[in-house]
Order: structure tokens, then sequence, then C-alpha cells
């Protein structure tokens, strides 16, 4: 059977020389700890930014009418020509503008009725 000793039944050099590799051992599990923090907070932002996209490309917008007596125009959360980033409406939303506004403008670059499920609006094309 082998005698187990202590770090102090060592000498001050080898205790140095344990010391500093302990140092580099914690340092080199610090340096991967943070990479993989970094990983996970980058991973996470980018389901986040994910989810963001999905939520407005399921979305509509409304546009606001320009001229006084026009209808307003209805737009899919996407569409660039109406590049607003806040009034996301969700399709109970919309079936209440539609209701508000009987005439209400759909926009022919994004065509927001495939989306709504319903047919193209006959006749009615953009402002």
């Amino acid at each position: 059977m082998t005698e187990q000793g202590t770090m102090s039944d060592l000498s001050r050099s080898e205790r140095i020389r344990l010391n500093e590799g302990l140092r580099d051992w914690l340092a080199y599990q610090l340096r991967q700890t943070e990479r993989t923090l970094d990983e996970l907070k980058r991973e996470e932002e980018e389901d986040r930014r994910r989810r963001e996209v999905a939520r407005i490309e399921l979305s509509w917008k409304l546009q606001p009418a320009r001229v006084d007596g026009a209808q307003p125009m209805l737009h899919r959360g996407n569409c660039g020509l109406y590049r607003t980033q806040l009034g996301y409406l969700d399709k109970e939303h919309v079936v209440i503008a539609l209701e508000e506004f009987p005439e209400l403008v759909m926009c022919e670059v994004c065509a927001p009725w495939g989306s709504l499920g319903i047919p193209r609006p006959p006749g009615r094309t953009g402002e």
C-alpha cells in the first residue's frame, strides 16, 4: 500500500508547478465555457429573429388612405411596398378591417388575398 501525501508534503517548486497547471487548465475551461455561452446566445438570438420573421410573414399591414375619400390598402406583413415595422394584424383583425372598409384596396404586389384564403378581389387594384 502506498502512502498518499498532501500538497504540503511537496516542495515549493513542485507546488508552484502543480498550481500553474491547475490555473492553466481552469483558464482553458473558462475559455471553453465562454465560447459555449457565446454560441448559445447567438443561437438564441437567431431563433428569436426567425420567429419574428415568421410572425411578420404570417401577418398583414393596413396602409392608411393617402387622400381623403380613398380606401386603406391591405398588405402582407413582409410587403416591401409599405415598409412600416409596426401595426401587424392577425387574420381576425383583417376580417374586422374588411368589415369596416368593404372597398378595402389590396396590394397587387404582395397579393394578401392569397394568404387570407379568399379569391382575388375583382377590379380592385392599388392606389
